[in-house]
């Protein structure tokens, strides 16, 4: 198979070739993610219409989960692989792939038997959903470790094809669970479609998961490793904790409200998700050639897409209830009293993303960890002390003061960190 090309055998490219590799780069990273949010899209709506709020909010216990659990993966397996071995020779970068990759199966296979132990004990309504989901989450894993792979090589094609596939794959498999009915159904049909797209990855890459070496992967990059899975899991934790707190003082309902207010900012949450495979890298090779420039990077990204946010939050806000109804159903009336806080907290969250990735790839993870750490203790404290004053809208609030008060400590940090690399500027990055 043809070794890939990476951004490393480009570094001497004109300025103006560079711009437009940069602008490609970013390109396929949106396209990417719009293939994936379209998938998760059309589930999300699927049960929410199908199977009522109370199902819903099942599901979104289930997708929390799943959340927190791809984050242990990108912290011990992808987020090192993208500070490390983004822009880097061809071969360097293939023996690195094929270590994390191996780290994100292990990962999906040890915690899916923990999933699938904690759904058969649990029983009732979320228990299938539970266990459903740590059959499926080797397969999710591994595909989400080939899209960063392939972003980290600048090849966001190949991450964009890859989710196709998925998305092409999720076709037949949701007719077979529509007429099961199941949440649990919807669940595996998903996972699935996932696995298949993981099985195209490794064809895509010609490179096979060394499953054998995901403790010689963790050992060499535990300095940065160890730190972004705490980081990591406070950030999805914190969300799960917030909608099992949440589901605890008002209802499951209540999860399904913010989960349905959510997906009517799915699209432009794709443009967040899209934008972020590739901010680390890109900061990364922004930090190589010009460190200079990291700051202004980081400021025109975060400010972009708070801007964006804002803008789409205000779109909401006109659209007409029958619409609203027509895709969300029974959903559209307790998600659509929580437009203004989740649109606010999500500007928040994109604003804060600009500094998060100048400090991934200053290799600052003492710096990240402190400031996620802070983030999530907001996150939990503002969402469930909102609830218990206010209920559902109530934690909306919380959630979105606590995002905006966060991101102003990310900057902060940013800002220190460039300092002190202006002071002492030993880069952190090792590729091999």
């Amino acid at each position: 198979m043809t070794p890939m090309t990476t951004e490393g055998e480009k570094a001497k490219a004109p300025p103006g070739s560079a711009r437009r590799a940069l602008v490609g780069r970013l390109s396929w990273g949106l396209a990417d993610q719009a293939a994936s949010s379209v998938s998760n899209f059309v589930v999300g709506i699927y049960v929410a219409r199908s199977l009522g709020v109370t199902a819903f909010g099942v599901f979104s216990l289930a997708w929390v989960t799943y959340g927190v659990v791809l984050n242990v993966s990108r912290g011990l397996a992808t987020d090192p692989l993208v500070v490390r071995f983004s822009g880097v020779p061809d071969a360097s970068w293939r023996g690195a792939v094929a270590r994390s990759s191996g780290t994100a199966l292990g990962v999906g296979a040890a915690l899916g038997v923990v999933c699938l132990a904690a759904g058969l004990g649990l029983g009732g309504r979320v228990g299938p959903a539970f266990a459903a989901l740590g059959v499926m989450l080797p397969g999710l894993l591994l595909q989400d470790a080939w899209r960063f792979s392939f972003f980290a090589a600048g090849a966001g094609r190949k991450a964009f094809v890859n989710d196709v596939v998925w998305g092409v794959a999720l076709v037949p498999a949701m007719v077979v669970a529509a007429r099961v009915g199941s949440v649990a159904a919807f669940v595996l049909a998903w996972g699935a479609s996932a696995t298949v797209a993981a099985g195209y990855g490794y064809l895509q890459s010609g490179i096979r998961p060394r499953l054998t070496e995901a403790r010689g992967w963790l050992r060499e990059q535990s300095d940065l490793g160890y730190r972004y899975l705490v980081e990591n899991v406070s950030l999805s934790g914190a969300s799960q904790l917030r909608a099992y707190g949440l589901g605890a003082i008002v209802g499951v309902g209540a999860v399904g409200a913010v989960r349905g207010a959510e997906l009517l900012l799915g699209p432009f949450l794709a443009v967040l998700m899209g934008l972020s495979l590739v901010t680390v890298p890109e900061a990364a090779r922004v930090l190589r050639r010009a460190p200079q420039r990291l700051g202004k990077f980081c400021l025109l990204l975060g400010g972009g897409q708070a801007g964006a946010a804002l803008l789409w939050g205000g779109a909401l806000l006109l659209v007409p209830g029958r619409l609203g109804q027509f895709v969300l159903g029974d959903v559209w009336h307790s998600a659509s009293e929580l437009i203004v806080p989740v649109t606010l907290g999500v500007a928040g969250a994109g604003l804060g993303t600009g500094a998060a990735a100048g400090l991934r790839a200053l290799g600052a993870a003492r710096r990240s960890l402190r400031t996620q750490l802070f983030a999530s203790a907001c996150y939990v404290s503002g969402g469930l002390g909102g609830a218990a004053v206010a209920g559902t809208v109530g934690s909306a609030w919380g959630v979105a003061a606590a995002t905006v008060s966060a991101s102003a400590v990310w900057w902060l940090q940013l800002r220190s960190a460039l300092r002190e690399r202006h002071r002492n500027p030993i880069p952190e990055v090792r590729t091999s």
